[in-house]
């Protein structure tokens, strides 16, 4: 039985991709290989890790967008959950605006509701004339903006952020640094992707280092990411 505080907890995670197919050998990818943790509600926590490790392999399990060769994933009944990554959900040949009601008609909000909060999602991406053209003729930056502006509107119980602040201009990043630091100083619960350890640091309480599929550190935010920032130096030099 799950603590009552405990609004998620990933057990023993293992995710096989089969790559390609051989003359007699059918070759897979282990991208994620026994990962277990509980998330607190109210809590922030980062996933760390260097491009290629099983980050967002990790959080599209988390998210329930694909299910883990091994292992679960367990949260209370009736637990809502939104994943922003770039570009995912999007129906490319419709506006901005449709797809941000959409997006947010996904995550159990009301048509009504949805519509109501759309002026804000429109102001705070800065999108202009582009918020009613085809998300097809959005950048990556464009789209990032979107889809983080339509996550932080919307009422969810875990929030699971990847890599969207990685992308687009500075100036739009420290305003949605700014934005999702306000967010989560209330009560959103909230796993955070990034291979940048300064972006962690600003918004995350513990952190986990994934390396190769696997938990190479968790814990304090500042005792891991100092460790896994180590780690890149000694890999670069």
């Amino acid at each position: 039985m799950m603590s009552e505080s405990i609004i998620l907890s990933a057990q023993n995670l293992h995710l096989t991709y089969k790559t390609r197919r051989g003359i007699f050998k059918q070759f897979t990818h282990e991208a994620i290989k026994g990962v277990s943790f509980d998330l607190i509600k109210g809590e922030t926590i980062g996933i760390l890790g260097k491009n290629g490790g099983g980050k967002s392999s990790l959080l599209r399990i988390l998210g329930g967008i694909v299910n883990p060769t091994q292992g679960k994933v367990i949260c209370p009944p009736k637990t809502t959950r939104a994943l922003l990554t770039l570009g995912l959900g999007f129906i490319p040949n419709i506006s901005g605006r449709e797809n941000a009601i959409y997006s947010v008609m996904l995550q159990g909000a009301s048509k009504k509701k949805a519509k109501s909060i759309i002026p804000a999602i429109e102001e705070f991406t800065e999108l202009g004339e582009f918020f009613d053209q085809p998300i097809e003729t959005y950048s990556s930056g464009m789209k990032a903006r979107l889809g983080f502006a339509t996550a932080l509107m919307a009422e969810v119980d875990i929030l699971l952020i990847d890599e969207v602040l990685s992308v687009g201009d500075a100036t739009f990043r420290k305003k949605a640094e700014a934005a999702m630091r306000n967010k989560l100083n209330g009560e959103q619960t909230c796993i955070f992707v990034s291979h940048n350890s300064d972006q962690v640091n600003k918004v995350c309480g513990r952190v986990i280092w994934i390396d190769k599929g696997v938990i190479r550190e968790q814990g304090d935010t500042a005792s891991v990411a100092h460790q896994y920032n180590l780690s890149m130096q000694t890999q670069n030099s």
